[in-house]
């Protein structure tokens, strides 16, 4: 089982940026997705979640800014990350297999290996 992140780089404030995730291996339309970060000299920090029929979850900090979304067809799910600050630098990374919109990433069995989103102020 594979996840596959791609879609991070170097954009200024307020910029936009489209993570994917793809998936291989197994299927995760039954489970819920989500995205985590990981900023320097920090651990993982849940960022938003979906579960297959949409449902979502997000931290304040980024609601109405991000957008989690899912093709379950093509087993992946996206970040669209919008009006971009500094403090949302830091390696994304995407999860699968928890039961719900979990923030706990314990409950995630499977990790992509993550992609680098830097923004500059």
């Amino acid at each position: 089982v594979q996840l596959q992140a791609s879609g991070g780089g170097l954009v200024q404030e307020g910029g936009s940026l489209r993570l994917s995730c793809v998936t291989s291996g197994s299927r995760f339309s039954d489970t819920g997705m989500a995205w985590y970060r990981r900023a320097s000299g920090d651990i993982h920090r849940f960022i938003a979640a979906s579960t297959s029929d949409g449902k979502t979850h997000y931290i304040d900090a980024v609601k109405g800014r991000f957008t989690i979304s899912r093709d379950n067809a093509k087993n992946a799910v996206y970040l669209q990350l919008n009006s971009l600050k500094s403090e949302d630098t830091g390696v994304y990374y995407c999860a699968a297999g928890a039961s719900w919109l979990s923030r706990i990433s314990a409950e995630y069995g499977y990790w992509g290996q993550g992609t680098q989103v830097t923004v500059s102020s």
